[in-house]
Order: C-alpha cells, then structure tokens, then sequence
C-alpha cells in the first residue's frame, strides 16, 4: 500500500536511532552506558503520585474538557504569574499531550501549504518534522557557536520572507544548553514585531538552569510581545513527568481556542489522571524540582571539566537543560571516522557509550551527551570515551 507523502519527506528520530542501537547491544548482553536520555533518571515527586493514585480512587477516570481541567488551567495561570509575572485567562491555555503534542497541534492550525517557519540551529530534532507534517517550510538560521549557538537580530530579519510565518525560539536550548539574555530576546521581538512574525517560544527546561543564570520569557518583555508569542511548556523536565504526558500552550485565544477544536478530533482530552498529577505538580511542593536541579547542576561541573580535556573535543559549557553539546570534528578526524556520525557509531560498538550525533539536530559536527544518569555511569562513560581516544589515536 502507498503512504501518504507527508510521511515519506519525515527524517527518523536521530536520539531513538541510536537509542534503539545501544537497547540491541544491552540486549546481547554489552555493557552499555547510553548518553542519548531526553528525560530525567529521577522518579515522579511523591505527592505528585498520590495525587494521581487519589484521582483514581475517586474515579477522575472519564473525559475531560478537550483543552483540560479548569483547575489545572488555573494552576498554569498561577504558574505564569509567580514565575513571569505574566496575566493569562483560561481561553488562552490549551492542556496538550505533552509539550510536543502542543507544538504538533500549534502548528496544524497555524500552516498552511508552503508557509514557512524559521527555526535556528542547532534544532531540537522534532521542530522541522512538525512543520513539514503542517505543509509548512522549514527555514534555517546557524546558530554559530561564537555567538552560544544563539540567533542574531540580523540573522533574523535576513530569513524573514512574505511567506513566514512563525519563528521558533528555545530557551534553554535542546541540545546546547544555551539561555537567551533579556536583551537577545528583546532585539530578535523587536524585529518579529516589525514583520507580524509570531514567535513560539519552547519553554520546556525553565526549571533546568545553573550558574546563577536566569530565565527569562520573551513574553514578558512587553504586551505587545506577548501578544504576539505562543509559549509551550509543561512538566515533563522540570517534575521528572516526562511518561505522563502534560504540556500546554499559552497565547491569543483565536489561536488556543483552534488548537482546542482541533484537539477534541484528535486526542478527545489528556490523560483525566495525569491532568490531576500536574495539579499537584503546580500547587504543592517544590523543593523536589529544586533538588533535581542541583543536582544536575553537580552532574554538569564534574563531567564537564573531565570532557574538555579528551583531545578531539571542544564545548561550550551550557547554562540549561541537561546536555552537553561538543563539537566532535577533530576527535572523528583523531579517531579515523570521515563524519561524526560515523564516531559516535564506532564509539558504541567499541567503547559501548552511546551519543547522539549533531546531524540529527542540523549540526554534523557535533554530538549531544545527555547527564540525565547517575555521576558514576557518567564518569565512567567520560573514561571509556578518553581510552577510545588514546587507542584510536
């Protein structure tokens, strides 16, 4: 049988590739160590689980409103006030199956055939899909590592055409880590608001951020901003919720409210109990997502002095989220591979450490090493890496 086109243009999943690769060594009986994890090794707060088995117990198991539970969207409301200081309404909050159903959903009602979005690199690796799967042109703008890998002003405007739509932004970034200052931000608005260029704004890792940086949301650098961003988030990263499946999106209600039409033909609602969990999220404690935080944060100055000093690899050390994003050039070239790709595939069946290549994410030249595992399987990863480093050169 024939597919349909829009599912012939999709590239594979570069992190489950190599996920799937290192599972089938595992499964021959290799020790493995796999750096690919998007998600957190630490277990769902406590609360937030009682909160979801006392749903259960109270039957909270029907249909829901297709954009969620009012208190939930309430708790979002909250959240935006006391993080941002941002004021939102519940017409303009849609509860999605995960901040990547949000995206999904946001950019079905938003594309139509041949409109463009621009998305910087390096990309989280699902951005350009999405927008192909709307009928939508993915844009490109290199995000150079002199400038953190960031997009500038100029960059921008250059990539701006009659046809854009939408400009992507992701801060902290999957995969560098890197965070937009308010003034960045407030220069590439400046230019979107010049062109009626909407502005998602990827928020997922706002909880992940370590040496004193700080966060900061586009939309709440002026109202004309936020009138003209869509913020998608959720708690997969910052409560360890990554298999609950809640994310949501924030902005204009013609907008949410054609997600939420849209939504109700397609998932009918978000998980009723997963919903509840995500309640308690928001409102109770939350000294577990500040302990998560730190201890990424130790994760990170320990691997990170250890990685740069293997020759073959520069990084710049990341502010958010929980990778590590080296540019790996020389240390192909070191090692005998012609591409990175082709390292990171000789690391694995030699060295049995598993890395995501930078191709996957529009950056041939680097690799993505996820600290989101325990500080003694990374160590050890960091050594096998450096003794595959010294046979091979």
């Amino acid at each position: 049988m024939k597919l349909a086109k829009r599912v012939a243009s999709l590239t594979p999943s570069a992190t489950l590739a190599i996920t799937a690769k290192a599972k089938e060594l595992k499964a021959a009986g290799y020790d493995v160590i796999g750096l690919g994890a998007g998600e957190p090794d630490f277990n769902t707060p406590e609360h937030i689980i009682a909160a979801a088995i006392k749903a259960m117990n109270e039957g909270h198991t029907k249909y829901t409103p297709s954009g969620g539970l009012p208190a939930l969207k309430e708790e979002i409301i909250k959240k935006f006030a006391r993080d941002q200081g941002l004021s939102y309404e519940p017409a303009e909050i849609i509860v999605c199956v995960g901040a990547k159903h949000a995206l999904y959903t946001l950019f079905q009602v938003l594309l139509d055939e041949g409109d463009e979005v621009i998305i910087p690199t390096p990309y989280w690796v699902s951005y350009p899909e999405q927008v192909k799967l709307a009928g939508g042109v993915p844009v490109y703008v290199e995000g150079l590592e002199e400038n953190d890998f960031k997009m500038t002003p100029d960059q921008l405007k250059q990539a701006i055409t009659p046809k854009t739509k939408a400009v992507i932004i992701n801060s902290p970034s999957n995969p560098t880590g890197m965070i937009y200052t308010a003034e960045e931000l407030k220069a590439l608005g400046e230019v979107c608001l010049a062109h009626g260029v909407l502005i998602v704004s990827d928020e997922i890792y706002e909880k992940l951020i370590y040496g004193g940086a700080k966060h900061v949301s586009i939309a709440e650098l002026s109202p004309e901003l936020k009138e003209q961003t869509i913020i998608i988030n959720g708690v997969s990263k910052s409560h360890s919720m990554t298999g609950w499946r809640i994310g949501y999106a924030a902005g204009p209600k013609d907008i949410i409210q054609a997600m939420t039409d849209l939504a109700s033909h397609s998932t009918s609602n978000p998980t009723s109990i997963a919903q509840y969990a995500a309640i308690a999220a928001y409102s109770g404690p939350q000294e577990p997502v500040e302990q998560m935080r730190q201890a990424f944060e130790k994760r990170l100055d320990i691997i990170y002095d250890k990685l740069v000093q293997i020759p073959g690899f520069t990084c710049i050390k990341p502010q958010g989220a929980f990778y590590l994003f080296p540019n790996a050039r020389k240390a192909a070239d070191m090692a005998g591979c012609r591409t990175v790709d082709e390292f990171v595939a000789v690391l694995l069946e030699e060295a049995k450490v598993a890395l995501v290549p930078g191709s996957g994410f529009g950056a041939p030249d680097y690799v993505r090493l996820s600290y989101a595992t325990s500080l003694e399987a990374l160590e050890t990863a960091i050594e096998r890496i450096r003794r595959f480093m010294e046979a091979r050169a």
